[in-house]
């Protein structure tokens, strides 16, 4: 998913949050927003973004602030609902009945017995063979 360059970025100045009047003129919006995405497309680290989209701190302290006041999620729901209208998004669910079994020694290496005792049955707790014979093993 990409943002269009054409109409030098009337698309997607709508969707960022507005530019702070205080302090310096930030860097070029384009320029911070290229290297954030080069940064979650590669998934590389902050430092190693290329310089032609400015220092890597500047690129993180602007994701890191619109991450905190939610601008982040508020530019994924206007990209949803702008892609929903132009009928992009299929709205599907695939569900998934795949069964993942543990092998049999993952489980807890004590086995529960019901032993029959005089005629009441009893519940007593009796480690697996596999953990007797590693443990004579050992003691050899």
């Amino acid at each position: 998913m990409g943002i269009s360059r054409t109409n030098s970025g009337s698309a997607w100045r709508p969707l960022l949050p507005p530019i702070p009047k205080m302090g310096r003129p930030p860097r070029d919006r384009r320029q911070v927003f290229d290297g954030i995405w080069w940064r979650a497309r590669t998934g590389s680290p902050w430092r190693d973004i290329p310089e032609r989209y400015g220092p890597w701190e500047t690129a993180y302290s602007v994701f890191r602030r619109w991450q905190i006041d939610g601008a982040w999620t508020r530019v994924l729901e206007k990209l949803q609902v702008k892609a929903d209208a132009d009928g992009v998004i299929e709205w599907e669910v695939s569900v998934d009945s795949t069964v993942c079994r543990a092998h049999q020694h993952a489980a807890d290496a004590r086995k529960k017995v019901r032993t029959i005792l005089a005629g009441r049955a009893r519940t007593t707790w009796q480690r697996s063979r596999t953990t007797m014979l590693w443990a004579a093993r050992a003691g050899a």
